[in-house]
């Protein structure tokens, strides 16, 4: 990866950390996004210090809002004049339904149309940089739940679990319906499910599901082991050219039977460019 530029999401702790330490291992220059300046700027020299020599940059960002999203893409195009990698690794679950800036439920907001956005954003210059690579993080979470078209955004109902695992669902349908679209530019997208990991995930989660997450945290896998797939996705030469695809334990998996429709795939890209503000996006 030396002469390479990547850009991790997600990047102060966990897999997003691990995933931006393990590029820049690999020789490549490094931005990591985070919410909170201090603690990607601590997370940054910790990379350096970890790996002598390593390049890293700091992007300061809330990714639940359309507008910053919107900001660190153009300071990201400034920065850069060349992007090989994007790791889209950022997201929660929130144990109450809550809306963003932008009127959008929180967790669809965060752990879906950050991914569709930022990538659009920034398309242009992986295209620039082309063969470069768009690497999203699901989960298997994702096979649990089909698309409530009637109640996409839980404001009859809202359950955290299936808010999370909807919006995992959404990053396999966008990681297909753009992989058509990216055919013969160079530029190809893969989802994949980083395994349980032992992360910050639902850290701040009340209720049930926080509690239950906490007697589980201490049984799961390192968050090093949780960034394997990641790494392989933006690294390995044995997935050049390979786009559109799922993966789980660096090994392609079948997606689950709804995000293989493309139907579906159609569907939620077109409610997606609406949610973002770009109804006529032209690849």
């Amino acid at each position: 990866m030396a002469g390479k530029t990547c850009l991790v999401t997600g990047a102060t702790n966990g897999i997003g950390y691990e995933t931006a330490l393990g590029l820049a291992r690999a020789g490549a220059r490094v931005g990591l996004v985070g919410r909170d300046g201090g603690r990607a700027e601590r997370a940054a020299s910790d990379i350096r210090a970890s790996v002598p020599g390593a390049v890293t940059d700091v992007f300061v960002a809330d990714l639940s809002s359309q507008s910053e999203i919107r900001r660190l893409a153009a300071e990201v195009r400034k920065t850069y004049p060349r992007l090989d990698v994007v790791v889209n690794n950022a997201g929660a679950i929130f144990d109450r339904r809550e809306e963003t800036v932008d009127g959008i439920e929180r967790t669809w907001a965060l752990d879906h149309l950050g991914y569709v956005l930022l990538s659009l954003e920034l398309l242009d210059l992986l295209k620039a940089s082309a063969p470069s690579r768009i690497v999203n993080v699901s989960s298997a979470a994702h096979a649990r739940e089909t698309v409530d078209f009637d109640d996409l955004e839980g404001r009859k109902k809202f359950s955290a679990i299936k808010a999370y695992s909807q919006a995992k669902l959404g990053n396999v349908l966008f990681t297909k319906a753009l992989a058509r679209r990216l055919e013969g530019t160079g530029v190809t997208v893969n989802a994949l499910h980083p395994g349980v990991i032992n992360t910050g995930f639902a850290k701040n989660t009340g209720g049930l599901l926080g509690f239950a997450w906490g007697l589980l945290r201490p049984f799961l896998k390192a968050p090093s082991q949780g960034a394997a797939t990641s790494l392989f996705l933006a690294t390995s030469p044995t997935v050049e050219g390979v786009s559109g695809r799922y993966f789980s334990r660096s090994a392609e998996l079948p997606s689950s039977e709804v995000s293989r429709d493309e139907g579906v795939q159609e569907r939620v890209w077109e409610i997606s460019l609406r949610q973002v503000g770009r109804p006529s996006a032209s690849l």
